[in-house]
């Protein structure tokens, strides 16, 4: 299976935990890495480029930042450029038909705060629901999200194993 990590992080040289899954993801040639903001500077994207790349890979895999809840701008805008009326969607619109979409992504709060009694109020599962939503919109399956909580920094080594072995192993959730 052929895997596509978008990573979308606006400064990813500043960056600890995106930094350090990039560098492992780096190790494992069945994994091409993607990074929107070192590609497109000025954030015009090339759509045609894009679209090869989704259609040459099996499954795609959107890695960031969590930031207000969501991803940061410049994915929200690939989003809106590449997933194009009658490619992605609409009546001719197969080309996403059958991908699999995943997400993974890091956070600073505490895990107790995504909680329903928690000071975000919301679970990951919930405020991840509109990637959900855009997968099932494209036909796509939507996998199972790797998420970490970035206060704990001894985990890091470990977690950038986890992740790639996540993002290559990872199955569909039967719903």
């Amino acid at each position: 299976m052929k895997t596509l990590v978008i990573v979308t992080h606006p400064n990813i040289e500043a960056s600890v935990w995106n930094k350090a899954w990039v560098n492992e993801l780096k190790k494992h040639d069945e994994v091409t890495i993607h990074e929107l903001y070192q590609e497109y500077p000025n954030e015009n994207i090339d759509v045609h480029r894009e679209q090869q790349l989704v259609l040459a890979h099996d499954r795609i895999i959107f890695q960031y930042p969590l930031y207000w809840y969501s991803a940061p701008p410049l994915l929200k805008k690939w989003f809106d450029a590449v997933l194009l009326y009658n490619w992605a969607y609409g009546p001719e619109g197969t080309k996403t038909t059958g991908k699999e979409i995943g997400v993974a992504f890091s956070y600073g709060a505490p895990e107790d705060a995504y909680q329903p009694t928690g000071s975000n109020r919301f679970t990951l599962e919930e405020i991840l629901v509109p990637f959900q939503a855009l997968a099932n919109y494209i036909s796509a399956v939507y996998l199972p999200h790797f998420a970490q909580n970035t206060l704990d920094e001894t985990r890091l080594a470990q977690s950038s194993e986890d992740y790639v072995r996540h993002i290559t192993t990872v199955k569909p959730s039967v719903v």
